[in-house]
């Protein structure tokens, strides 16, 4: 019960984080900046409109400066193949999309289902909200134990969370008629992305991959909607106003509606070749890259000794 409430928190901290990368700049007391394609709101409203438009590449195109993003994609083909796909994996995904594909998959995924909705309806409804309860003491836990967090991220993170954990309380997610729609929005996406095999999926180049990850992005976004979650109108709430801009470095005041609560956020930016992506971003870039140039010095072969002097021959007599 605890895993889907972290997932939840994970996605509303990542609204808040691409929020650090994008909205237009509302008429508060504090003079904002003119969104431009220079500023930091500009910035942050790109991302977010992408986040939006489920186009997960453009996203880490503006989230990343262009070094980092090649490097990103020649790294994906590389990581996508580490793992080799075993039969027992091929035997899963084509049972999953078997079952998901088939031309009344609607009516016997729920036929399977029913029963066990029943089940867990008789045995776990009434503990939902103790169980919410008891995983967002977990998360806040793990938030306050974060020291790369400020203490107003904390606040504001730990805010994030209780809005989080009253959908939960309040959404019966095993209604029938929900759980029919969800399975329908699951059912067309399986058939959108048009998978025939494990190995298909994992020839796929990069540019392929984002559009399949499209594809899975709506469905989820659909999927939370049956249940009251618009990703969409919380992406629309965000308002962004810059209280601080020296040219390299920047503050950005977010606020946005996360399930009818409202909520705010700080963004701290920073200008990289006249753009501008999130700080913390780019400080994990950089240990990221301290931390592969050591361990590539710790691996490198050590120089060859040179070789000794050849023995001079002693004199004669």
């Amino acid at each position: 019960m605890f895993k889907p409430l972290v997932r939840a928190t994970l996605a509303a901290s990542l609204l808040v984080l691409v929020a650090a990368c994008d909205k237009q700049a509302d008429n508060g007391a504090t003079p904002a900046v003119t969104a431009s394609p220079s500023s930091p709101d500009a910035a942050i409203l790109a991302s977010i409109k992408l986040l939006k438009q489920g186009d997960i590449n453009g996203l880490m195109q503006n989230a990343l400066p262009p070094a980092e993003f090649a490097k990103a994609k020649a790294d994906w083909a590389k990581d996508k193949d580490e793992q080799p796909i075993t039969d027992e994996d091929r035997a899963k995904f084509n049972e999953t999309m078997t079952k998901l594909t088939a031309p009344d998959a609607e009516q016997k995924l729920f036929a399977e289902i029913e029963p066990k909705l029943k089940e867990f309806d008789a045995t776990y409804q009434q503990q939902i909200p103790m169980y919410a309860s008891m995983g967002s003491t977990v998360v806040k836990n793990m938030i306050q134990q974060n020291q790369s967090l400020s203490e107003a991220e904390r606040t504001q993170a730990g805010a994030a969370v209780d809005a989080l954990v009253a959908w939960v309380q309040n959404t019966r997610f095993t209604e029938p008629e929900s759980i029919k729609k969800v399975i329908a929005i699951v059912s067309k996406s399986a058939r959108d992305m048009n998978l025939k095999s494990l190995d298909e999926a994992r020839a796929l180049d990069y540019d392929q991959s984002m559009a399949k990850a499209r594809i899975a992005f709506a469905g989820i976004k659909d999927a939370l909607g049956v249940y009251g979650f618009s990703l969409d109108q919380t992406l629309d709430s965000v308002q962004a106003k810059v209280v601080s801009n020296d040219g390299k470095n920047a503050t950005v005041q977010l606020h946005y509606t996360l399930l009818g609560a409202p909520l705010d956020a700080t963004a701290e930016m920073v200008n990289v070749d006249g753009r501008w992506y999130g700080k913390q971003m780019m400080e994990k870039l950089k240990e990221k890259a301290a931390a592969a140039a050591a361990s590539d010095a710790v691996t490198a072969p050590a120089p060859a000794a040179p070789a000794p002097a050849a023995a001079q021959a002693p004199p004669k007599g």
